[in-house]
């Protein structure tokens, strides 16, 4: 009997040995085969995204000399994409569900951001700490507030990510406990709707990905 429903998520294969996180090295089988004479259709669909997330992205670069950093940003997406992705096949633990892969994350981009700005750009994040048109008796206020916010961002985005991988795979973990119990017209709708919870796993899956990278972009533009 299940005794903790957050148990799927533990990384723990044995008391000895954590070989869950090998998953991680799973993405490396949806890669592209670029070793071939011809590319193929699969090749073509990947580089076709990656085209289409490149010309999403450069949108938001401030600078042009800063498009070079987009194949990172464009490697986190696919990277993330992929763990999410290869959670969905049973008893493959997923990564992306751990604070410790998101966390990771977002707290070595953050930190790299900060960083760049108050080193390169003191001024701006001095200024950046204070919105125009702040009244005077507001302006130690908006300084702690903006200043609060920009210290949790790498927490809300590794919980953002992490809360909603987590959410799908415990309602259908919730669904499917009584499976057992259920006669066979109750058994067919329980099919039927986690059917289509994967459906939206899947797209959770890729919207996830996407605001993850496209987040991390912001805050690199908020230091330019």
């Amino acid at each position: 009997m299940m005794l903790n429903l957050f148990s799927i998520f533990d990384p723990s294969t044995s008391m000895n040995f954590s070989l869950n996180w090998i998953s991680m090295i799973y993405v490396l089988m949806f890669l592209p085969n670029l070793y071939w004479l011809m590319p193929s259709r699969y090749n073509m669909f990947i580089l076709m995204i990656m085209k289409f997330l490149f010309n999403e992205f450069k949108v938001l670069m401030m600078k042009k000399m800063n498009y070079m950093n987009l194949f990172m940003y464009i490697s986190l997406f696919f990277m993330i994409l992929l763990n999410n992705f290869m959670g969905m096949f049973p008893y493959i633990f997923t990564s992306s569900s751990q604070m410790l892969m998101s966390l990771s994350y977002s707290l070595s981009l953050w930190i790299m951001y900060m960083l760049f700005g108050w080193i390169k750009n003191t001024n701006y994040m001095f200024i950046h700490l204070m919105p125009i048109g702040t009244p005077n008796i507001l302006m130690p206020f908006m300084v702690m507030i903006e200043s609060i916010s920009n210290i949790i961002r790498p927490m809300t985005l590794s919980i953002r990510l992490t809360a909603n991988i987590i959410s799908g795979h415990l309602l259908m973990t919730l669904i499917s406990m009584n499976a057992n119990n259920l006669l066979m017209y109750m058994l067919l709708l329980m099919l039927m709707i986690q059917s289509l919870l994967m459906i939206l796993e899947l797209s959770v899956s890729i919207i996830q990905s996407y605001v993850f990278s496209i987040l991390n972009i912001l805050y690199l533009s908020e230091t330019n």
